[in-house]
């Protein structure tokens, strides 16, 4: 029996979590592991709150797992408090290199390794999409809460995105569902404005807020996974199967657990990335779609 310890962000419950979790559940199952008979895995769950990891990073380490999965930069960041030692296989953590997780991505050299989902300067790409379904906008925000997401990562590079699309962008550093609510809220008394969401826990398990805000205020958004659109945001752009990286990283504890070394096994980066269009919620906003970004969306809800 080998036992693994598993960080999730977001609430037991959340649809996202529930298929994820099972996606890496059948990786395990067609690597030949199984829960209750030669696996024993403990499950934390921090329910969208970034203030609860140390207390659950501690609580699993206690336990002396043969391996961690985390899901977020916060979880990563408290777990390596916690040990130097243990192996770790992280997801949804952006900048593994710059957070101190990683010496390199070839060559991980400690005892985390794992995947990332998005390139340095996307952020720069979710702005020209935001300027090319609302070409009025001259302010913007990226919501991002600092505590579980890389900041800099993600914000550094909207400068020269900024420049290029002579917009005015700012951080919204947010953490909870109202200070969220306030700063949707603040951006909504600024002519022509529209957001950015960054990735997130934080974000993810308050996304019916966020749009629920976005369309009240009549703010055009980009979000950084699919299910915002499913669930009614205007446009998203990240990578095309969510799950995937949970099934890939099963395949990592799977090969940890078998004798190698986390600081052997390279980093892998996201593949494909997939634009989601929501045409009704465009139409909700008076929105007229560029023909362009309309043919060139992997997926239209209408």
């Amino acid at each position: 029996m080998r036992r693994i310890g598993v960080l999730l962000p977001l609430p037991e419950a959340d649809p996202e979590q529930l298929a994820r979790r099972e996606g890496m559940r059948q990786a395990f199952e067609q690597l030949g592991w199984s829960d209750g008979r030669n696996l024993h895995i403990d499950y934390r769950y921090a329910a969208g709150d970034a203030n609860r990891f140390a207390a659950l990073a501690k609580e699993v380490v206690a336990l002396q797992p043969d391996v961690i999965f985390v899901q977020s930069t916060g979880f990563a960041t408290a777990v390596q408090v916690e040990t130097r030692t243990i192996p770790v296989v992280f997801t949804n953590v952006s900048d593994p290199v710059g957070s101190g997780f990683v010496t390199s991505l070839a060559r991980p050299g400690g005892n985390f390794t794992g995947l990332t989902l998005f390139d340095s300067g996307i952020a720069g790409k979710w702005f020209a999409m935001l300027k090319e379904v609302a070409p009025r906008l001259k302010h913007g925000a990226l919501v991002i809460n600092p505590k579980n997401t890389s900041f800099d990562y993600f914000f550094r590079p909207t400068g020269a995105a900024a420049a290029s699309l002579a917009v005015e962008i700012v951080a919204s550093r947010v953490e909870n569902p109202a200070e969220i609510e306030h700063a949707i809220e603040s951006l909504a008394r600024v002519p022509d404005s529209g957001f950015v969401v960054a990735p997130g826990s934080t974000m993810l398990s308050n996304r019916n807020l966020i749009i629920a805000l976005a369309a009240r205020h009549r703010l055009p958004a980009v979000y950084p996974e699919r299910v915002y659109a499913i669930d009614g945001g205007l446009l998203s752009y990240g990578i095309a199967d969510l799950i995937e990286p949970f099934r890939q990283a099963a395949t990592y504890i799977h090969r940890i657990l078998r004798g190698e070394k986390p600081a052997e096994l390279p980093v892998q980066g996201p593949t494909k990335y997939s634009t989601v269009l929501n045409l009704k919620t465009a139409k909700a906003l008076d929105l007229a779609v560029p023909s362009g970004l309309l043919v060139a969306a992997d997926e239209v809800i209408e």
